[in-house]
């Protein structure tokens, strides 16, 4: 395990620097600071540990176009994926080769490095897209690149002050050095790593001992516990999997560390920077499967990468990476021989059992059995505590409608209804309430009445994911606002809208306490529907119409709808 990577030693710059670091961080407080964002931490971490060896800092532009025409650094050292500390015209402006700057953690305003920089260069996304990610526009970290990456980077060397603070599974953070020091240990000489950005099953089990059998090796399962796809399990729950996985491999066989990576889905230059990783890591050899780090399908259903093409960059690459490729298929399960087996060794006519991703997700969510051939009963129990069953989730009906609308009288009947029916709390967040309690600071400008609206998707959501019943009924006159607050609200679970289409001529006809009057007289200013407008939803899950129909049969409508999500029964 003392085989340095490939490029020469292995970059521990923290180690490398510790003699140092008092004065480092004397000198950070004086220089100026960029706050880095989630990936560029992943980013930073790993170039300060030596994952990312032979980098010792953020690519300069001719490491950066080495890398993206020719996967290789400036000096012809093998790379396949651009790091890059990007910045903002403004930040870039004020930059110049030689400045020294310190880089912060934006969770605690923690100096963790100081750059010194090389150059500032504004890079082609337009290539980068296309050399590094094959140009598709729904892939994934293209819509990253342009979306969210800003339009300058800055290359140079870091000098490493702190480790990034983590406070989940420290125990289970080991840098490449530590690792290594551990298989030494150990007495591991051959070790066969598993790269994995979600939960493992018996499959995952029954292909990693199959490739440690045919390598004679031992396996590190190293799941990445950064940045992974949208949507993804998150990484708490996926490593109680790992934990609880665990002890089904034989005494002594299999080690769980984590890798705080932040992926781009990048396909096959991504299994090529995967396994530099792992060999900085120390192990000998790497586990490349069926489509490799792809993202999946885009907008036409066609695959992004081919199936094997992360399998054969590899191999192009093995005597130089110095790690030896173990291709796999995915593994599918022979019921009559009650084991597991590569697709491409299933006997003729032989009877195979699978569940998709799709189907596992289906089955936890309405609570149906999960078959102990396809997962181990302490997995299944992990995955249903982090992902029960529709009728203990929680969920939002976000109601919109002009005022008077009779939006506030369904949300009160609808939230007796809820609580009569019980099983979860039930919130109400009427509109008026809400700015009594939470927004009374605010207007009724449209960035006033935008940012009330995302303060009680922020409530929503935050109860959503505790399980609760939330009815929401702000106004909400806008339709951008409606969609944020419900992208919001989803990331913790369903979110359905509500339209209360009630026409403003009835609204304004039954309005007793004579808002719409004031309104019209001029006495109330910004008021909907009168001199502010209102962008009818066209993207609501229902609409309830009170001139033709009552409060009773509105809120009836609302519960089947709930219903069909699978919210109530057994």
């Amino acid at each position: 395990m003392a085989n340095p990577p490939h490029g020469g030693e292995l970059k521990d710059l923290l180690a490398r620097d510790a003699p140092i670091r008092d004065d480092l961080l004397k000198e950070a407080e004086t220089l100026p600071d960029i706050t880095l964002s989630e990936r560029q931490l992943c980013d930073l971490e790993l170039i300060i540990c030596g994952g990312f060896s032979p980098l010792e800092g953020f690519m300069n532009q001719k490491d950066y176009d080495g890398v993206v025409e020719n996967l290789r650094l400036d000096n012809g050292v093998l790379f396949s994926m651009p790091i890059n500390l990007d910045v903002t015209q403004e930040v870039a402006k004020g930059l110049n080769s030689g400045d020294r700057i310190t880089l912060r953690d934006f969770r605690d305003d923690e100096p963790l490095a100081i750059l010194t920089v090389d150059d500032v260069y504004q890079p082609d996304k337009k290539r980068e897209a296309e050399k590094v990610f094959r140009g598709d526009p729904d892939h994934p970290a293209i819509k990253y690149l342009f979306n969210n990456v800003n339009d300058y980077y800055v290359g140079g060397k870091l000098q490493a002050i702190n480790r990034l603070n983590h406070y989940d599974y420290t125990g289970l953070r080991n840098t490449p050095a530590e690792l290594r020091s551990q298989f030494g240990k150990l007495g591991w000489q051959r070790v066969v790593a598993f790269q994995t950005r979600n939960p493992m099953h018996r499959a995952h089990r029954e292909l990693t001992v199959r490739a440690a059998r045919s390598r004679q090796a031992n396996v590190l399962i190293h799941p990445v516990v950064g940045l992974t796809k949208p949507g993804d399990i998150d990484h708490f729950t996926r490593v109680r999997v790992y934990q609880a996985l665990l002890p089904r491999y034989p005494n002594g066989m299999a080690l769980l560390s984590l890798l705080p990576l932040a992926m781009r889905m990048g396909g096959d230059r991504e299994a090529l920077w995967h396994a530099i990783i792992r060999k900085n890591y120390g192990a000998t050899h790497f586990i490349v499967g069926r489509d490799h780090a792809g993202p999946g399908k885009n907008s036409k259903g066609e695959d992004f990468y081919g199936p094997y093409d992360a399998q054969a960059l590899v191999e192009k690459y093995r005597g130089e990476l110095g790690i030896e490729v173990v291709p796999f298929q995915a593994m599918t399960y022979l019921p009559d021989r009650d084991e597991y087996c590569p697709r491409d060794e299933v006997p003729a006519g032989a009877q195979t059992l699978d569940i998709s991703g799709t189907e596992l997700r289906r089955r936890l969510r309405v609570g149906l059995p999960i078959p102990e051939w396809f997962s181990y009963p302490e997995v299944v129990k992990v995955l249903r505590e982090s992902h029960p069953p529709r009728i203990n989730q929680g969920f939002t009906v976000f109601l919109t409608g002009y005022h008077n609308s009779g939006k506030d009288s369904i949300a009160r009947a609808l939230s007796h209804t809820l609580n009569q029916e019980g099983g979860r709390p039930v919130s109400l967040l009427l509109g008026e309430t809400v700015r009594h309690e939470l927004s009374s600071e605010l207007g009724f400008s449209r960035a006033d009445r935008d940012t009330n609206i995302q303060r009680i998707a922020f409530v929503a959501s935050e109860l959503t994911r505790s399980g609760a019943a939330v009815i929401a009924a702000p106004i909400a006159p806008f339709d951008d606002s409606r969609k944020k607050a419900k992208d919001t609200i989803e990331k913790s679970g369903v979110c359905i809208l509500v339209h209360v289409s009630t026409p403003l001529e009835h609204c304004e006809a039954t309005d007793r306490k004579g808002n719409y009057a004031k309104a019209r007289r001029g006495e109330i200013k910004g008021f909907t529907g009168v001199d502010d407008p209102y962008e009818v939803p066209n993207n609501a899950d229902l609409s309830v119409d009170l001139t033709k129909i009552d409060v009773r049969t509105a809120v009836h409508q609302i519960v089947l709808q709930l219903e069909t999500y699978g919210f109530f029964g057994n």
